[in-house]
């Protein structure tokens, strides 16, 4: 909580001041001296991979961990928090990865939960309703009703909401973790307008994102970390992709995006569509052959996700004709998928690819157990061995699933597939929420699976990665595939497939730029 006596008034304009910050859990330090400042009016980034310290950091300002030294001045005051509320009351906001909402109540009542105005010692619901939506206002939200219940809100709605509450605490500092993992292209827009509105008023944001484009489109100063020590706090105009890149993860990348291992060769069609469609996708012919990976981009709600869902058998094609290596094949559970050697990665690993609560081990063998039960005690002798060549850190294969990083969750998720020595492998948004080393480590590895014969199939979001990594493009468009474009394709020309538009001609970067300024 704020202290009792204001420290000196300075002429500076920081508004927070972190020094000398170490914490440790069960005696591992997580955290050794760091310091950092952030003033009125930045965005401030906060990066580093996975296991860095950056979530650590962020709970320790918003009252959720208590450090261990060091010390934080807030608006001129030696503050500790002992409690989140004590943070947010003080005007100190933290906005995090899994909102804090309640779906069944409104969008005022959420903004006001537990500081309820009242009048004649009852909750002034129009009141409320009045405030939330002056606030909503001052952001220039017009589409969000106060009285509107939360759980019929899209990701991006919620987010708001959650910003909002924020400002009804008169938030100073608003940290943002990973505000834009679950949201489209048009709502990352949003989100940025919203962020440079209340930077325009003073407001100071900490934004912790993996999207690199991200920092160097909204932040001024960035901060690296890594392994719980501070690297440097650079204004981000005078850092490249590549030097960021190199700070996080201690080494240069030479080749961000790795081209075909050596000897790859690209052998007979694996995997072949021929006017394939559901009630999600239509008419869709495409091929993909052993040794190649095919990207898959287009907007959201293209149907990309429904594409591999329907060759996964989770909502099987009802037209068309499906070929696995030759054979004419129709699947109608994903069980079958298994059976016929294909896996699916899927987009949102915590929901669906990962059993939270259970160890790394029995993470690895979900697939095996459920599908091919008598395979199960020669895979589990497989599980060491597959989790070395993934280098997943982790405290060994009996700690739970939960406790790891981003990142790591995801190597499990790619062991649990590779224990079955799948054929054809289809990724959904395979790096989403990872730290840029890891996602290296997954490049890495959908090369050694084209090299090893498999075919590769995979949807992402992000064109940097479609183009680094595809040997040929697929673009998709209201549930149809709009365009086949080779490898190293204009990021504009994707766009331009994508939207239907015939523009783009004109954009002049440098489309074999990746995030990390090296070239495919």
């Amino acid at each position: 909580m704020l202290a009792d006596t204001p420290l000196p008034p300075g002429e500076s304009d920081v508004v927070l001041t972190a020094r000398g910050i170490s914490k440790s859990f069960f005696g591992v330090r997580v955290l050794a001296g760091i310091d950092m400042d952030v003033r009125r009016g930045e965005v401030h980034g906060l990066v580093g991979e996975n296991g860095a310290g950056k979530s650590t950091f962020m709970k320790i300002l918003a009252g959720v961990h208590h450090r261990d030294s060091g010390s934080i001045e807030f608006e001129g005051r030696q503050v500790s928090f002992a409690h989140p509320r004590q943070a947010m009351d003080a005007g100190l906001v933290t906005v995090f990865q899994e909102f804090n909402l309640l779906p069944e109540r409104t969008v005022a009542q959420n903004v006001f939960l537990g500081r309820e105005p009242r009048r004649a010692g009852l909750i002034d619901r129009k009141g409320m309703i009045r405030r939330t939506g002056a606030l909503l206002e001052e952001l220039g939200v017009t589409f969000i009703d106060p009285s509107a219940r939360v759980g019929s809100l899209t990701v991006a709605e919620q987010q708001i909401v959650e910003i909002v509450k924020a400002l009804s605490f008169d938030a100073r500092v608003i940290s943002m973790d990973e505000p834009t993992a679950a949201l489209s292209d048009h709502e990352v827009e949003l989100l940025y307008a919203i962020i440079r509105k209340l930077t325009a008023r003073g407001v100071a944001v900490i934004y912790v994102s993996h999207r690199l484009k991200e920092i160097f489109d909204l932040c001024d100063r960035i901060t690296i970390l890594k392994d719980g020590a501070l690297v440097s706090t650079n204004a981000a105009a005078d850092l490249t992709n590549a030097e960021l890149v190199r700070r996080m993860v201690g080494r240069p990348i030479q080749s961000y995006f790795p081209g075909p291992v050596e000897g790859t060769a690209v052998g007979a069609v694996r995997l072949e569509l021929e006017e394939c469609g559901n009630e999600f996708v239509d008419g869709v012919t495409i091929s993909v052959r052993g040794g190649e990976i095919v990207g898959v981009a287009g907007l959201q709600g293209s149907g990309r996700t429904e594409l591999v869902e329907g060759i996964f058998g989770v909502h099987g094609f009802t037209r068309g004709r499906m070929t696995l290596d030759g054979r004419s094949t129709r699947l109608t559970s994903a069980r079958a998928a298994v059976k016929a050697g294909l896996a699916l990665v899927t987009e949102d690993r915590k929901a669906q690819g990962l059993a939270l609560g259970q160890s790394v081990l029995d993470n690895s063998l979900l697939v095996v157990r459920s599908v091919f039960a008598g395979r199960t005690g020669a895979s589990r002798k497989q599980v060491p061995g597959i989790l070395s060549s993934l280098e997943v850190s982790s405290q060994g294969v009996d700690q739970e699933v939960r406790y790891l990083s981003g990142g790591n969750q995801q190597k499990v998720v790619l062991a649990k597939w590779l224990v079955t020595d799948p054929q054809i492998v289809l990724f959904d948004e395979p790096t989403r929420g990872i730290d840029v080393g890891a996602k290296v480590a997954v490049y890495q590895l959908m090369r050694q699976l084209a090299a090893d014969g498999k075919a590769v199939l995979m949807v992402s979001s992000e064109l940097p990665e479609i183009i680094g990594m595809s040997d040929r493009i697929l673009v998709m468009r209201d549930g149809e595939i709009a365009a086949e474009l080779p490898a190293g394709s204009a990021e504009h020309e994707v766009l331009a497939a994508a939207t239907g538009s015939g523009g783009g001609a004109d954009d002049t970067r440098d489309p074999g730029l990746s995030d990390d300024g090296s070239r495919p």
